[in-house]
């Protein structure tokens, strides 16, 4: 039996799905043996500042969908953000990188914004429909969710999105991949069933 389902805000909505040969499974949850981690940019939280209000939330998210999620790493903009990233999907071994990566900030017009050019270099593929589709639910409350310029995509077994720094934006951005996770990882790991080519 596998549990699949959604994230609501506060706890995995989590159903079973019964396949024949998974009877005798517990039930497990999506990320059950994987790990993801969270970087937060945001200079002002780096600094002891003000708090970080969107960490906690992208945390409780992926620890509820079952992948072993330390606290966030909170660095301030700009360079720290690329190594940051760099130590996860360069520095740490291939078997040991966390599967999915969610870092928040820095994705704005600001000149320390620069999240997504740091992400950029590191994918070897990049989604970007999956942004687009984040952009469509943020403008349903605010025009200026098109100005977040956060990338998607993949290196290696690793996803990798940028939110944005807002907790509005995060909570949009949890909306809209929470659904799609489940294919994604499947997809990355090269796990999927394409079936037949018609």
């Amino acid at each position: 039996m596998q549990r699949r389902g959604t994230y609501d805000g506060d706890v995995s909505t989590a159903t079973n799905v019964t396949d024949s040969a998974d009877d005798d499974r517990d039930d497990v949850l999506l990320g059950t043996g994987r790990s993801a981690a969270v970087i937060i940019a945001s200079t002002s939280a780096a600094r002891g500042e003000a708090a970080d209000t969107t960490g906690p939330i992208l945390v409780d998210w992926l620890r509820a969908r079952g992948y072993e999620t330390p606290d966030a790493t909170v660095v301030r903009d700009g360079e720290p953000v690329g190594e940051a990233l760099r130590e996860l999907l360069i520095d740490t071994a291939a078997d040991a990188r966390p599967r999915v990566i969610v870092t928040s900030g820095g994705t704005g017009l600001a000149p320390d914004d620069r999240t997504p050019e740091f992400t950029a270099e590191l994918l070897e593929r990049q989604s970007p429909g999956l942004i687009y589709a984040m952009w469509r639910k943020g403008l349903e409350s605010t025009a200026s969710a098109v100005m977040s310029r956060g990338v998607a995509g993949v290196r290696g077994r690793s996803f990798v999105i940028n939110f944005p720094g807002s907790k509005g934006g995060v909570k949009d951005g949890i909306t809209v991949i929470d659904e799609l996770l489940e294919h994604i990882q499947t997809s990355v790991e090269d796990t999927t069933d394409h079936g037949p080519r018609v």
